[in-house]
């Protein structure tokens, strides 16, 4: 009798993924379909004549590399476990992207529902990229280096103040009650002191970064080395350990959780503070650019600008869970990106 079940199941379960088979092949070939509605929607329908002519079709041509690649990763889904399941998952999302892309496509460019001046077209946006590239890869690295700096020392200040606080009991009597009156400010609201005080703009914008990031790096590195239970430092006590031990080889350890997570909404911050500073006397950076395509209208330059910022936040946050995936790997899956 046992037996017969177990070849029922299997036979019930053969079955079922032969009728599942076709559907998963078509949620894998759905960002196909997405980009082919996109771009049969974008060379059968012309543009509405308000909106000013783009150097070259390059929107067309992004969708036709994006329909490439899309092709190849089918392909390859059929050979590859992971990819396959991948594809199978988020297919459907990919393809209901297209489908939004292709709504405000005919939204914006084909009849102009929208103000021109304010809502371009994605070819004169694409274009940016190309005419502009020279300026907008001056603007990335000026931006990521002011970043760099403010989150370097807004993590390090942060650390060495997280430390002390959630270690000395002295400390903490002292200096907390100040950092309770002062961290909750805002970063951005300290600019126009900040800017009188420092003799460069971008020092002043170091610092505005690197006040942003140092709030919730002391506050979660204090939390977590308070919140380390006591067993711990007193079992080190006990076999001898000093006070430089306990504090990075069981206070920090304990608290890494904790600090990450500050880490992660320090940088949060530290792009609001970028983007903020750099309106104000800065030289070049994404959030100047946006500042100035925005004064002179050019609102496809501040889309680029957009776009650049999204794709900026999204690397750099993705990098830093990866750190924090190899750094606490007994933790991976609790918080994700």
């Amino acid at each position: 009798m046992k037996d017969i079940a177990e070849n029922k199941t299997l036979k019930n379960n053969s079955h079922f993924a032969s009728q599942q088979a076709p559907q998963l092949i078509t949620r894998r070939a759905a960002p196909i379909f997405g980009i082919l509605l996109a771009l049969l929607v974008q060379i059968s329908v012309p543009n509405s004549t308000l909106h000013p002519a783009a150097p070259r079709p390059y929107y067309t041509g992004l969708l036709l590399i994006l329909l490439a690649v899309a092709t190849v990763f089918f392909a390859l889904s059929f050979f590859i476990p992971r990819l396959r399941t991948s594809l199978a998952y988020k297919g459907p999302f990919l393809a209901g992207a297209g489908v939004l892309v292709t709504v405000l496509n005919l939204i914006t460019a084909k009849f102009a529902l929208l103000p021109v001046i304010f809502f371009p077209s994605y070819d004169n946006i694409l274009a940016i990229f190309i005419t502009q590239s020279t300026l907008l890869g001056k603007c990335i690295w000026y931006s990521f280096r002011l970043l760099l700096l403010g989150v370097f020392w807004g993590i390090t200040v942060g650390f060495v103040t997280g430390v002390l606080l959630g270690f000395s009991q002295k400390a903490n009597y002292w200096i907390n009650p100040y950092i309770k009156l002062i961290g909750p400010i805002p970063a951005t609201a300290w600019i126009p002191l900040v800017l009188t005080t420092f003799p460069t703009p971008f020092g002043a914008s170091v610092f505005i970064i690197a006040l942003s990031v140092w709030f919730p790096v002391l506050l979660m590195t204090s939390s977590g080395i308070q919140n380390t239970s006591k067993v711990y430092f007193e079992v080190g006590r006990t076999l001898g350990a000093g006070t430089f031990y306990q504090v990075f080889r069981i206070a920090v350890p304990a608290a890494l959780p904790n600090i990450f997570q500050g880490i992660f909404t320090g940088i949060c911050a530290a792009f609001i503070a970028l983007m903020t500073a750099e309106m104000f006397g800065a030289k070049y950076g994404i959030g100047w650019y946006i500042s100035y395509q925005k004064a002179m209208m050019l609102y496809s330059g501040v889309y680029a600008g957009l776009i650049l910022i999204a794709l900026f936040c999204t690397i750099i946050i993705t990098a830093l869970f990866k750190v924090r995936s190899k750094v606490l790997n007994w933790q991976k899956g609790l918080i994700k990106w």
